[in-house]
């Protein structure tokens, strides 16, 4: 793997959460755009190799739950498993991705690591699942940070079309800090 200074001049594609309990048919939390978004997805990550981010949110340890939390996982007992849980897994369509994977629980995954491992005055190509949750928490905390984002609105998935409309919506308040792209302008096709 490349070290993040090696390629600190050019953006960054981070792809939050692709994992198996946000995609297989039967989960709770399955987005039905899912189909649709990891091949544009593996797009991406096919021409930003060497530069890819990918998150994983995983469940807060009992011990470490503070507030609502409790009350989270409480209400989504399926999703109350260890981190290492076939739910939790990279999904096989981008298995084979090499990036720094980033482990949290919390929705955004903004924070101390993200921002190191993307460097000084951050530039960075956003997509994932799901829309309305974990790209929309993980968007607005980084252009708050003064990171230069571009969610790609075809590589993400929401937890219902409604849902990632509104979420679309609401990202596309934010510019110059946030812009938003399709696949093919991202890729220039």
């Amino acid at each position: 793997m490349t070290s993040p200074d090696a390629v600190a001049s050019r953006p960054w594609l981070v792809i939050i959460d692709p994992q198996r309990i946000f995609a297989e048919a039967g989960s709770d939390w399955a987005s039905p755009m899912w189909p649709d978004a990891v091949r544009n997805i593996r797009k991406l990550a096919d021409a930003f190799a060497g530069r890819i981010v990918i998150t994983r949110w995983v469940p807060p340890e009992a011990d470490a739950r503070v507030g609502s939390w409790r009350a989270y996982m409480a209400a989504w007992p399926f999703a109350d498993a260890p981190a290492d849980d076939r739910k939790f897994e990279i999904v096989p369509e981008l298995a084979d991705v090499h990036g720094h994977v980033i482990s949290e629980p919390t929705f955004g995954k903004w924070g101390e690591e993200l921002a190191v491992w993307l460097g000084h005055d951050p530039e960075f190509v956003l997509c994932g699942v799901s829309t309305d949750c974990c790209v929309i928490s993980t968007a607005l905390p980084a252009a708050d940070a003064g990171a230069t984002i571009t969610v790609v609105t075809d590589a993400c998935a929401g937890s219902t079309p409604e849902n990632h409309a509104a979420a679309i919506q609401v990202l596309g308040l934010y510019p110059p800090q946030i812009t938003l792209r399709t696949t093919d302008e991202v890729l220039g096709g």
